[in-house]
């Protein structure tokens, strides 16, 4: 059985579904298990000083699982089981930590050839196979750009 993590951005539809499309494709090899993955930018010190650690923390919490409803629809729809995790963090480093944490052999970020700023800064999917490399956890299989 394969463990799939699905970062989902919700910046960035069109990503989130080719990743869905991804693992639909191997729904039809295999079983496949999906984690998704929302996460939040930690705040800054200025910005979280207005509120107390505790509200900070929900508010940071109920958007990211707003943010990931629209991939849950699409899983809903269908059929693909999945848990749905909010993590607050900064991405890539996050993303590994994860995928690590719930024992996953891919990371499926879909692919969008009309970012501009990927091809300019790198994509957070390349980011996220450094850090693997790095680690030395090349176990995880990332797919997309």
């Amino acid at each position: 059985m394969s463990r799939v993590l699905l970062p989902v951005d919700p910046d960035q539809p069109a990503r989130t579904r080719s990743a869905i499309e991804q693992v639909l494709r191997m729904r039809q090899v295999g079983p496949v298990t999906v984690r998704l993955l929302r996460v939040q930018p930690k705040v800054s010190g200025h910005v979280a000083m207005l509120f107390g650690a505790a509200e900070l923390r929900e508010l940071q919490l109920s958007t990211g699982a707003e943010d990931l409803q629209y991939a849950q629809k699409l899983l809903d729809l269908a059929g693909v089981p999945y848990v749905s995790t909010v993590l607050v963090g900064r991405s890539a480093e996050t993303i590994v930590t994860a995928a690590r944490d719930y024992f996953c052999d891919r990371i499926v970020f879909g692919s969008d050839p009309a970012s501009l700023a990927g091809r300019i800064f790198g994509s957070l999917a390349q980011q996220v196979r450094q850090l693997l490399e790095a680690a030395g956890e090349g176990d995880a299989q990332v797919i997309g750009s």
